[in-house]
């Protein structure tokens, strides 16, 4: 079973993740913040990060480039409802693996988890 860890700051959105993705199959880690997420980045191992840009005291970006330090490879999904022109350049320098607006259908955040995941299965 794949684990998804999902970094967000917004209760609402943690809370519709981890039932949507439990009814799917997936094993589900959750952080409200970044510095939690880091945490269990490194203690859970996960198969791909699901990550808000727009969070207090960490925001999105200060744990892509963590992340990033640990395991350039590591699958990432940017989830967010924030992103300009420029965040979008800065992640896609930073390596993100698949953006998804949150104003986007979840049914395109499950298709991006797919195809990470199938990747990953046949490397």
């Amino acid at each position: 079973m794949a684990k998804i860890l999902v970094i967000d700051d917004d209760q609402g959105i943690l809370r519709l993740l981890d039932t949507l993705l439990r009814r799917k199959g997936y094993d589900v880690v959750l952080a409200e913040n970044g510095r939690k997420g880091l945490e269990l980045f490194r203690r859970e191992h996960p198969d791909v990060i699901v990550l808000d840009l727009k969070m207090p005291e960490m925001d999105g970006l200060a744990v892509l480039q963590q992340v990033r330090g640990f395991n350039f490879s590591q699958p990432v999904i940017i989830f967010t409802g924030a992103l300009t022109p420029e965040t979008e350049q800065q992640v896609h320098a930073l390596g993100v693996t698949e953006i998804v607006g949150k104003e986007v259908s979840l049914g395109r955040l499950e298709d991006s988890l797919k195809r990470l995941l199938s990747i990953q299965t046949l490397s």
